[in-house]
């Protein structure tokens, strides 16, 4: 945008000896640039961009080193300025976006202290069975079949009982154990193994994935990979990307 004087300033050549009485007319006044440029022109090929203070330091070298016979336009001037005070105002208004977009967004912190006390659903093939309480959770069926059924066995591999769901669609498939066994008597409290196999399309069954329900009694911050991952009840630390349900 700036001429004469101004090119002569940034040119790499410019130096303190510049003379203006060689040259005639606009030739000799960027000479006289030349020695106003000599000062700053330690790296002339340096990509570092000019701010506004420079931008002005430019015009003023300008317009002192103008050829008085043939001086700039002022609409000229009047037009840089707009350039530069548009080019300052998208600048700070960028500056503001990006402040308020950071402090709109939401602190991990504070979304994790939120599930705490929550139940959650997450896969495991374990489940934990209190003094008189109940086991829930889901069958992650992926296809329509005609029947899926649920085992429960015991730490030493027994069975206690099985759970017949019936058919179901494709998706999660609901199912809550009351601690009885097969034969009606209450299981004692402890840890129990989950396994799931539904009806194939061809002859017999294939396993599923289960999941149970429980409550995230902490929450852990870990780095990189790491990420966010819950500690539930009786179940023990899962990452939170595998959580597939929460409720109250």
């Amino acid at each position: 945008m700036l001429i004469n004087g101004i090119h002569a300033a940034t040119q790499p050549t410019g130096t303190g000896t510049g003379t203006g009485t060689t040259g005639t007319g606009s030739t000799g006044s960027a000479g006289n640039a030349g020695n106003t440029g000599s000062t700053g022109s330690t790296a002339p090929n340096s990509s570092t961009s000019l701010g506004g203070t420079d931008f002005l330091t430019l015009m003023l070298a300008q317009l002192k080193n103008q050829d008085p016979t043939s001086p700039v336009d002022s609409n000229t001037f009047l037009t840089q300025l707009a350039q530069l005070s548009e080019v300052q105002g998208i600048t700070s208004l960028n500056t503001s976006f990006n402040s308020l977009s950071s402090s709109l967004s939401p602190n991990p912190a504070l979304q994790a202290s939120s599930l705490l006390g929550h139940h959650v659903l997450v896969s495991s093939g374990t489940a934990a069975l209190e003094a008189g309480g109940t086991v829930t959770g889901a069958i992650n069926v992926p296809q329509t079949t005609s029947q899926v059924l649920l085992t429960i066995s015991d730490s030493s591999g027994a069975l206690v009982k099985q759970i017949n769901l019936g058919a179901q669609p494709s998706g999660l498939a609901n199912f809550s154990w009351d601690g009885t066994t097969g034969n009606g008597s209450q299981a004692p409290a402890g840890n129990y193994t989950l396994t799931a196999q539904y009806a194939g399309a061809v002859k017999g069954s294939t396993a599923a994935t289960t999941l149970v329900n429980g409550t995230v009694e902490s929450v852990s911050m870990g780095a990189g990979s790491t990420g966010l991952t819950v500690n539930v009840a009786g179940i023990g630390s899962v990452p939170f990307a595998s959580v597939q349900r929460i409720s109250n």
